[in-house]
């Protein structure tokens, strides 16, 4: 861990081309407020001319544009030093102006809401400046059958303010308040297990010490089934309730259509998978036989079964590997990223106070940044090629659209990071000498469709059939939680592991379970890279560049309409079946490079 200023700077970011200094961004932040102040001169009058209203929308989006670029530059800075409480400062400022602006600018979706489209159909007429926003205009009209009276939606805007509050309570309660007994490690020391650390256990090569850590955790967990069922029921009723109040048929009906995603998307994957289930079987029964187990239990199915694999991959061979892979996707893709590794755009070793993990970033006026915290591993290899890909989205969404269609939506951002992770293994898997290094990257792929599309499924299926209960005013008591819990897990590790009882408790340490029918995205998401990287590898016509037009899409498609531009419909239960059946490729491949 290196002090920042150790560090060449080719392998830091270059923030002064968003702001070279102080003034810059003070202007910019002075700029907002004389725009928020200009905007709500439009409050009772936003729909009474064509001119009105177009210098409405104009000046929300240009608000919408600064104040997005200006919360990129300052959550940069501060990640790259946590400590700094200047840039701390900074954030809240901008923060600031952001909530001064939804103050403002609270009239606009309700005004106009209560226009008949035929209004703006006839300022479209009047000013044709106006259908550049037509699409952003139109997806607010998508909830004017789901939109109250002005009275109704005061009322419930203010209840808004004492609902939605269990998962604060439930991540409060589960980081701070519970404690678990310590547990004997692999060098017999007695340690502290907690939440954060209990991955790290039950993955343990020491049958003893996983079996230990799995116990311990559960036992503390099943104490307090009672408390965690109280506030998982109470914010499923809270869904079922304001959805039936805002005029949707369900909780999860309510919470796909901010996605523009049918019910039978959700309700495809776990067909799909339970058609599909006797991979993942297989998957198990060759972890039972290779860790040599006569009973392979639920705290055994974690261990990872090969070696310990430690290939240094240097960031400087990093980036050569990169530019072999995602050559394929032809020059202007592959300049910006040969412009994005050698014009400071990655921010790549870890130094002090900076923020860990990786991610991509940035607005629409600046560089789509990539954090790294490389430290010379596979892994770290493959982060950088998967923040790559958000990166290179948000490169092609931004400059191939207007600021306002610019943002693609959550449920196609993981695509694009998943398809370059994906076509990295099977690069590696081609240009490996070792067959320890193929049945590492082999390894990782297994895992990954396991807890991507399996595990999740499961997790989506567990959180319909509750929420289901929910919109019927069934009770959802602890017993009730667990048995259904419990029986998905018998469902989805099948006859060759022993489901132990301790497993109906898991669901209580979920936190997914309070962001409201998000997990079912990870699954498709994957589903969707594997299709598109098949057609890719397999050469089917124009499937490269149809890719990429994907990416321009930003949000003047729908994520299913995205998609289909890159030959992806997930409306169809063959994108999840294709990817079951690359997993049980995986799986023969593994068997094949173990002789």
């Amino acid at each position: 861990m290196k002090d920042r200023d150790k560090i060449d700077k080719k392998y830091t970011w270059d923030l002064e081309v968003i702001y070279s200094g102080k003034k810059e961004f003070n202007d910019d932040c002075e700029l907002v407020k004389k725009k928020i102040k200009e905007l709500g001169k439009y409050e009772n009058k936003m729909t009474s001319s064509c001119n009105n209203f177009y210098e409405t929308i104009k000046l929300s989006f240009e608000i919408d544009r600064l104040i997005d670029k200006l919360l990129s530059y300052t959550s940069l800075s501060f990640d790259l030093d946590t400590s700094d409480n200047k840039k701390q400062e900074l954030c809240e400022m901008v923060s600031n102006l952001a909530n001064e602006y939804s103050r403002v600018g609270y009239f606009i979706v309700p005004s106009i809401l209560k226009c008949d489209y035929s209004v703006i159909e006839g300022f479209y007429n009047e000013d044709g400046r106006l259908k550049e926003y037509e699409r952003s205009i139109k997806d607010i009209y998508r909830y004017k059958d789901h939109t109250l009276s002005d009275a109704e939606e005061k009322l419930l805007s203010n209840i808004g303010k004492i609902t939605g509050n269990c998962f604060d309570t439930y991540e409060l309660f589960t980081d701070c308040d519970m404690s678990f007994d310590n547990i004997i490690n692999e060098d017999g020391e007695s340690v502290e297990l907690n939440n954060s650390n209990y991955s790290l256990y039950i993955e343990s090569k020491d049958r003893k010490v996983r079996k230990s850590a799995f116990e311990n955790l559960y036992r503390e967990y099943k104490k307090f089934t009672n408390t965690i069922a109280s506030l998982i029921s109470t914010n499923m009723k809270e869904l079922s309730t304001i959805s039936k109040i805002e005029k949707y048929d369900s909780a999860i009906e309510r919470s796909l259509y901010q996605d523009e995603v049918g019910i039978e998307v959700y309700n495809n994957l776990i067909d799909s998978v339970h058609k599909n289930i006797e991979y993942i079987y297989d998957y198990y029964k060759l972890k039972k036989e290779i860790l040599g187990l006569d009973e392979l239990h639920l705290y055994d199915v974690y261990v990872p079964i090969v070696g310990n694999y430690d290939k240094k991959y240097d960031y400087e061979t990093a980036k050569k590997n990169i530019l072999d892979v995602l050559k394929v996707f032809g020059d202007e893709y592959i300049n910006k990223v040969k412009e994005a590794l050698n014009s400071r755009w990655i921010d790549v070793y870890p130094t002090k106070n900076k923020r860990t993990g990786g991610y991509s970033g940035g607005s629409y006026d600046t560089y789509p940044y990539i954090l790294l915290n490389y430290q010379d591993k596979y892994h770290d290899m493959s982060t950088l090629i998967h923040e790559m890909g958000h990166s290179m989205h948000s490169y092609y969404s931004r400059t191939y659209n207007n600021y306002q269609d610019s943002s693609y939506r959550i449920f196609v951002a993981e695509v694009a990071s998943t398809v370059n992770e994906l076509l990295l293994s099977y690069y590696m898997l081609d240009h490996s000498d070792t067959k320890e290094e193929k049945l590492s990257i082999l390894n990782n792929l297994m895992e990954l469709y396991r807890a991507t599309i399996y595990r999740q499924t499961m997790f989506a299926e567990f959180e319909k059939k509750i929420s289901e209960m929910a919109d019927k005013e069934e009770a959802l008591t602890s017993e009730k939680l667990c048995d259904i819990y419990y029986d998905l897990n018998k469902f989805y590790f099948g006859d060759s592991v022993i489901v132990d009882d301790e497993i109906r408790y898991e669901w209580e340490r979920i936190p997914h379970f309070y962001y409201d029918f998000y997990v079912y995205k990870y699954s498709t998401g994957l589903s969707a890279a594997t299709m598109i990287v098949k057609n890719i590898l397999e050469g089917k016509e124009k499937a490269a560049e149809n890719y990429i037009e994907f990416l321009k899409c930003g949000s003047r498609l729908s994520p299913i309409e995205s998609l289909k531009v890159a030959g992806v419909d997930l409306t169809k239960k063959e994108v999840i079946d294709e990817a079951l059946l690359e997993f049980k490729h995986i799986i023969d491949m593994y068997r094949e490079n173990m002789k």
